[in-house]
């Protein structure tokens, strides 16, 4: 049963990852980020939603938009700023950054720069679990763009042949990169390309926190009972371009401002004030609460030191 507190600590995840972002985003700004970084603003709501119906022990694979399900999955935000600024404090001691956010610990097994490339890491490891008899399920985000690879269907394939423990979370933020998904794919709901398969396909609100974790928590329980794998589609909307200094303006006007008016924390405050569970003044203060973690963390991070050069040729030495 989801409790009020649940609520709240789903609203304070998506500050979180918000205000991370953003960050992440000023030290671009700064010229202090090594390489790329794609941001996922608005988006927020999936990764919370999914990931709070796992088990600590499942497993994950995200793509290179992945912050906001790492700091979902647990991953402690200093040590994800440090990654992403390439200093050793990092969750891979700064040699991953923001394309390659892992943590093993947490069952964050993979992150892939390649479209699509996270699908056939999270079937390896439902399989895995499937033959150890584990009880353990995989999930593996990525986005619209990705239903057009041919190892999604691949994948899809031998996940509905084999009744994987899997559950494909497919973040439509209707772009792949600059191009509008209907100039790309020829049908409006992705989740159809699931019956291809003889799997159940579902299409959810990608900015409802409670109703991605409900859906979530459904296909995770089919999962986890051997009845197989989930295609779910998650409608939303990345609020930035698809990464660095794209402004966006492909798009059509007055689009961006009207995804805002369901922007998935405004949505998720608002009934937790309406409901009386909390007060606009507490969520305020718990703006500000986050905001300040935030700063010291990033703090922090920048300061960390370098990965040592002895790193590096130690794994050019094995061959790494």
């Amino acid at each position: 049963m989801v409790t009020g507190a649940d609520r709240l600590g789903w609203y304070r995840q998506l500050v979180l990852i918000r205000l991370f972002e953003d960050r992440v985003q000023q030290f671009y700004d700064e010229n202090r980020l090594p390489g790329t970084t794609h941001l996922s603003q608005g988006q927020e709501a999936v990764a919370v939603g999914a990931v709070a119906a796992l088990n600590r022990d499942d497993y994950v694979t995200i793509t290179y938009r992945g912050h906001g399900q790492a700091i979902a999955r647990g991953v402690p935000i200093e040590a994800a700023f440090a990654e992403i600024l390439g200093r050793a404090s990092g969750t891979s001691g700064g040699l991953g950054g923001s394309m390659h956010l892992i943590d093993a610990s947490r069952g964050l097994i993979a992150s892939s720069g390649i479209v699509a490339g996270g699908l056939p890491i999270a079937l390896g490891a439902a399989l895995s679990a499937q033959i150890q008899k584990t009880g353990r399920v995989a999930m593996t985000f990525f986005g619209d763009g990705a239903t057009n690879i041919g190892g999604f269907h691949e994948t899809l394939n031998m996940a509905s042949v084999w009744k994987a423990p899997v559950v494909f979370v497919c973040e439509n933020n209707l772009y792949g990169e600059f191009s509008p998904i209907r100039t790309t794919t020829p049908i409006d709901n992705l989740a159809d390309r699931a019956a291809a398969y003889g799997m159940r396909g579902e299409v959810v609100d990608g900015n409802d926190v409670e109703l991605v974790f409900a859906r979530t928590t459904q296909a995770v329980e089919r999962a986890r009972n051997g009845d197989g794998p989930t295609l779910l589609e998650c409608k939303t909307y990345r609020y930035r371009g698809h990464s660095r200094s794209d402004p966006g303006k492909y798009r059509p006007v007055g689009e961006l401002e009207r995804w805002k008016q369901r922007d998935p924390i405004e949505l998720l405050g608002h009934r937790l004030t309406e409901e009386r569970i909390v007060s606009s003044t507490e969520l305020e203060q718990l703006r500000q609460e986050v905001n300040e973690e935030i700063e010291a963390a990033a703090a922090r991070a920048a300061t960390a030191p370098w990965p040592a050069p002895e790193i590096l040729e130690r794994l050019i030495e094995s061959g790494r």
